[in-house]
């Protein structure tokens, strides 16, 4: 029986949820007529044939339509817009994929890191793939691996992980198949998987042959996203990285990857931000390796096992290169996820071999990257044993041990012991201070522009790590190429930067889905006082720390926005994004609850932490009633509860919240629980009132910018009649008289009055009188 098909249209899908993931989402109808299920693999066919995983789009899609990204749409050779015709494709299992990839990329991805990253995707001989692995359901053993390869891409090659391309050469047994943990996966004429997982011992390999039993399943593609650039603007194509920490990797380096690979390492003095941690980490290596007889005079001896922890991307792993050519000590790279992918005799046997070549070569460095994938602090197994023992050995040996990573709550407190880990050295996330002195670095070799302010550059990179502005810098001279191709002298110019920072994100915001708007708080009509509190409550503590504490000021750790539904809260926090001066987190408030016990507060604690990574950052937590409700009176089994504690907890607890402000917003101000507005907390409570005539009229001017009004539409009048119309009230209906001048004509030139007055009779004030008397007068008992 030959298998259904359909014809439907190409739809650019730009959302970031499914962005390079091989993903493409189809209306549930569609599904249902083609037999197919959210996780299932379909057959793409366009001016050539490609293949993805299916999801199911929203509701309020067009059944014609096939939602997909461009790396898929360039795959299949057509435009948005052009035919595809899509049918189900049976699983089956690859055995085997080859992949080609830009130089940088291959020099410091290693094939256990590359098959990761494909897990769960359908692969085809031809086609491009990206380095972003699919999402992989909670609970499944392949999850952990999944994540600790998100986070070693991005401390090995940087932002530019995101947006590089690969190109699939062969594909064993055929073209349209799925990459598996039992898959050989491997560079073209380069190193492949040591060998399958799955068939060494670690369980069965997730994702097997079985339909919607694939990687993701329903969930595929909801995690992770970022807004990569498109294909071929060169990112990962630019000119070498004048810090020397190794191709395409920023400060952070690329020796992690394969197990003995060797590059040159950077000197100390092109590492700035981290001098105060090379000393001392060159006093400790120094001393251990050429000063025996000091310590023997004194009787005592020195443990040289260190833990260098540090924001993604921050400069771990070039540190300690750098640090131990300074002391001519060779440095054996060990990648933790990488041993953690293998059977535990395996990843013994290799941890082993690797700490008895370091041990045998006097003064050597044990380098062991992202140490907490092999000795995790909530799920200790054997392998954590043999970690601490191999450790322990090598440190008694007199060699050294230094291990890396980013997540050091994740990581098992044995391994501090005296013995082991005994010194911890802090790598900090860069102010903008150091940014600025960073970029210096970055751009010595670069021919600047006149017009090019680094100080205006760094203010505006707020999170970015070393490996981000290398990034950054790179995309930057990447787009001055593009626009200088037959000049003798090009430079890069402050438009190229600006232009780079649009796509470059920082590395600890590659899981944040939002849109920065364009729009700053000059674009917001009236609520002149409303724009005062939220600059001196939230700008000023982000942008002007120094002051505060000259001052000796605590600056306000969070303001909660109240008023009716409509009435801009969200278009004031989107305002605030736009300055361009802090990172935004943006969590709905149902978003963070979870039926499982204990995942909910996980999930509180994550977003700070993620925040606390990439300060200066504006947390904004919408519908925060339904996060944060009155204690003692949920049904719920005590989530909301135990959500509400952790969130006092974040706020004001012992681990400092600094360069973080948080913004709540709620139609419902009375349903938030009393706690959680104290001082210290979100303690400025800030009244958005619904617009009045002058205010209406600078919304409707607004949202009318764009569209070409006749003259006979007078906005003044229209917004004195407009009583009980919210700020999105006003907006609906300019867009509702743009429709309604499409229904006459669709060569309409312009909206008239007459439109208008048709858009009038269909949209109908959503204010409710009740709740608006019944909020301002909340409002003004607490001005009182």
């Amino acid at each position: 029986m030959a298998e259904p098909e359909l014809t439907l249209i190409a739809s650019l899908r730009p959302a970031a949820l499914d962005a390079r993931r091989g993903v493409v989402r189809l209306h549930p109808e569609v599904l249902t007529a083609l037999a197919l299920r959210p996780g299932d693999p379909v057959r793409l066919t366009g001016r050539r044939q490609t293949a993805g995983i299916v999801a199911k789009a929203d509701p309020g899609a067009g059944t014609g339509l096939l939602y997909a990204d461009d790396l898929i749409l360039g795959n299949l050779g057509v435009r948005d817009g052009g035919q595809v015709t899509v049918s189900p494709l049976p699983v089956s299992a690859a055995g085997r994929v080859t992949l080609r990839g830009p130089v940088e990329i291959v020099a410091v991805v290693s094939p256990e890191m590359l098959r990761l990253a494909l897990l769960g995707k359908v692969v085809t001989a031809g086609d491009d793939v990206s380095l972003l692995p699919q999402d992989v359901e909670p609970g499944t053993p392949v999850r952990a691996l999944v994540e600790a390869a998100r986070r070693s891409l991005a401390n090995t090659v940087g932002y530019a992980w995101t947006s590089a391309l690969l190109t699939v050469v062969t594909v064993e047994p055929g073209s349209g198949s799925l990459v598996t943990m039992d898959t050989v996966v491997g560079w073209e004429h380069g190193p492949v998987t040591h060998g399958s997982p799955a068939a060494l011992g670690r369980g069965p390999a997730n994702g097997t042959p079985g339909g919607a039993g694939t990687p993701g399943g329903t969930a595929v593609g909801t995690a992770g996203g970022t807004r990569a650039g498109g294909p071929g603007h060169g990112t990962t194509a630019g000119p070498a990285n004048p810090v020397g920490a190794g191709a395409a990797g920023g400060f952070e380096g690329g020796s992690t990857g394969t197990v003995g690979a060797e590059e040159p390492a950077p000197e100390v003095d092109e590492l700035p931000g981290l001098r105060a941690q090379a000393d001392e980490l060159t006093e400790l290596l120094d001393l251990g390796f050429h000063h025996h007889e000091v310590l023997g005079k004194l009787g005592t001896t020195v443990s040289l096992g260190v833990l260098v922890s540090g924001p993604a991307g921050s400069g771990k792993s070039a540190l300690v290169r750098a640090v131990a050519a300074k002391v001519r000590a060779r440095v054996r790279p060990v990648w933790a996820p990488e041993l953690a992918a293998l059977t535990n005799q395996a990843a013994a046997e290799r941890l082993r071999d690797a700490a008895a070549s370091v041990r045998a070569d006097g003064a050597a460095v044990l380098l062991v990257t992202d140490v907490e994938a092999l000795a995790p602090a909530d799920q200790p197994g054997p392998l954590g044993t043999v970690v601490r023992q191999v450790i322990a050995e090598t440190v008694r040996a007199g060699a050294a041990v230094v291990c890396t990573t980013s997540r050091p709550e994740a990581l098992d407190p044995a391994l501090r012991a005296p013995d082991l880990l005994s010194l911890r050295i802090d790598v900090p996330l860069p102010d903008a201070a150091l940014r600025r002195e960073q970029l210096t670095v970055l751009t010595r070799r670069m021919p600047l522009a006149a017009d090019v302010r680094l100080d205006e550059v760094a203010a505006r990179a707020p999170g970015f790590v070393a490996a981000d502005l290398a990034a950054l810098v790179r995309e930057a001279g990447v787009r001055a190429a593009l626009r200088q191709k037959d000049t003798d002298t090009p430079t890069v110019a402050m438009a190229d930067f600006t232009a780079a920072r649009e796509v470059v994100r920082p590395t600890s915001m590659v899981s944040s889905t939002l849109e920065i708007a364009t729009v700053t708080l000059e674009d917001v009509g009236d609520l002149v006082e409303v724009k005062e509190t939220l600059t001196e409550s939230v700008l000023w503590p982000l942008t002007y720390p120094d002051t505060f504490a000259r001052l000796g000021v605590q600056p306000p750790r969070g303001v909660l926005l109240y008023g009716p539904p409509g009435c801009g809260k969200t278009y004031l926090v989107t305002a605030l994004a736009g300055s361009g001066r802090a990172n935004v987190l943006s969590v709905k408030g149902a978003e963070l609850l979870s039926k499982w016990v204990g995942e909910s507060e996980r999930a509180v604690r994550e977003l700070f932490r993620r925040a606390r990574e990439a300060a200066p950052t504006l947390i904004f937590l919408d519908e925060v009633d339904a996060l944060a409700p009155v204690r003692g009176q949920a049904t719920d089994g005590g989530t909301t509860d135990r959500v509400v504690a952790a969130l006092l907890t974040e706020l004001d607890g012992v681990e400092a919240l600094r360069n973080v402000v948080v913004v709540g917003a709620t139609n419902r101000p009375d349903l938030v629980d009393p706690a959680l507005l104290r001082p210290g907390r979100l303690e400025r409570l800030v009244y958005v009132p619904p617009p009045d005539a002058d205010a209406r009229v600078e919304i409707l001017r607004a949202a009318s910018r764009n569209v070409p009004l006749a003259g006979d539409v007078d906005l003044a009048p229209l917004a004195e009649a407009l009583d009980g119309f919210s700020a999105a009230d006003c907006a609906a209906l300019v867009r509702e008289a743009a429709l309604a001048a499409m229904r006459e004509s669709l060569t309409a030139s312009t909206v008239t009055a007459a439109h208008v007055a048709q858009a009038r009779a269909r949209i109908r004030p959503s204010l409710d009188p009740a709740q608006v008397a019944w909020l301002a007068a909340y409002a003004a008992d607490r001005q009182g």
